[in-house]
Order: structure tokens, then sequence, then C-alpha cells
């Protein structure tokens, strides 16, 4: 297994919900920023990678259990852990523990090497990686097969200048953000996410709208974010109704 590294926090008023509980958006930006920590320490920073490499680490794909979601004031840590890589894929493990030490968020995510001008997938060299102490496997983790659409509504938000990263790209937790959004105010009042798939197919770039699309069956939603005619992003959502 790799090397762990933490970081302890409060959660402060601007990342709460109107019920009190952290965005999950915020989890994630969050838990970016922690592995971004890990990497400077180890003297592998994004910087680094684009100065020396020209590559930046894109993520494909997060599978996210939430035990609960903490509230605002509470102190909670993130721990993560590179767990291991193949010739393309890197898995990453995120972990949020609560003040008990309880841990109530699970999130693995796939990350890519991608090249900053050809915009191409590049192969994950052993001395790139090296530094985390993740073990190689051949073993692929593949996610769910993501269903059509059936009888969907939408909704279309523009891209908006600070919802874009440096490389002129939209920040990860924004697909979230749309994702969760196009349930309506009703509807998160009254339920929190219990399990999510996330699936980055696209890009989405500066300018322009974007349609996020949903269709509900009882506590399970299927989620589609779309622009000019491609899929950018696919989600399967289960929720639990808050008690």
């Amino acid at each position: 297994m790799g090397l762990t590294y933490q970081m302890k926090m409060k959660i402060p008023f601007d990342m709460a919900d109107m019920n009190g509980h952290i965005k999950l958006p915020d989890v994630i930006l969050l838990s970016l920023q922690v592995s971004g920590l890990q990497s400077i320490d180890l003297g592998i920073s994004d910087k680094d990678m684009l100065e020396k490499y020209n590559l930046v680490w894109i993520i494909t794909d997060y599978d996210i259990d939430v035990v609960r979601l903490p509230k605002f004031g509470e102190e909670m840590t993130i721990e993560t852990e590179a767990l291991s890589y193949n010739r393309l894929f890197c898995y990453r493990r995120f972990t949020v523990f609560d003040e008990n030490d309880v841990a109530v968020i699970e999130m693995m995510a796939t990350f890519v090497l991608m090249d900053r001008d050809s915009r191409k997938v590049h192969a994950v060299e052993p001395k790139i990686v090296a530094p985390y102490e993740a073990e190689f496997s051949k073993k692929l983790i593949r996610g769910p097969k993501y269903p059509e659409l059936k009888d969907s509504t939408s909704k279309d938000y523009h891209v908006r200048f600070y919802d874009l990263d440096m490389n002129g790209h939209v920040n990860n937790s924004k697909y979230l953000d749309w994702i969760f959004e196009v349930m309506g105010a009703d509807f998160l009042m009254k339920h929190v996410p219990k399990k999510v798939h996330l699936k980055y197919v696209k890009e989405v770039r500066s300018g322009g709208q974007i349609t996020s699309s949903y269709d509900l069956n009882g506590l399970e939603s299927n989620h589609q974010i779309s622009s000019d005619g491609d899929t950018n992003a696919q989600a399967m959502v289960t929720w639990q109704e808050i008690s």
C-alpha cells in the first residue's frame, strides 16, 4: 500500500448547505487539496509535473460512499493514500473521519496523466509515481455501466469564469454542483447523497452553457452533463432521506 497523508480542519460556514451539512463538491475540493499537499511534500507537485514533464493529472472517475455528511463547526480529518497504478490509471483513496475518528465518507478516485498541449493521455512512468510507494497492479478497476436517461428533466447552466481552473477547464467539483443543483431545493432539503458514481467523459471548456439532465426512480437518480451535442459527464446517485 502507498504512503498516507492527512489534513484536519473545522467545517466553515461557507462550506455548509441549508441543512448545515458540508457540501459534497467541497469535500472533493478539499480532498484534492490534501493529495496536492502530499505531492508537494514528496517533491512532485502539480507545478513540478508541468515544468518537468508537461503533464497534468486529471480524474476520470469517482466512487463515493457516504455514511453521513459532517456538519458546520465539526472537526474532520481527510486522509488520502495512493493505492495502486498500472500503465494508464492510478487509483487513490480518500477517507473523511469525524471527530471520533469514525470514517464517514469513502472515495475512490481514478487518475490519468495527460499531456497539457496535445490533451492526450500519457502512460504512467514508474519514476513519476515511485515517491507515493503505491504498488503496480495490472488489475483494472472498472466503473458501472451508466444507463440512458428516460423521461429526463433538464436545466441549462452558463459556464462562468470562476468555474474554470488554470488549464481553462471546469473544476471537477463543479460537475457535482450541476448534478445536485438540478434536483431542486425541495428535494435537496429532504435528501442527502448516500452513494455516487461519477464518470468524466469529455472536458467542458470555457464559455457557452451546459445542460444538466436527470431521471429519478424512487431514491435512485441517473444524470448526464452535456454541451454542444457531446456528453461531458455521467453519474448515478443513491439518495437517503434526512431523518
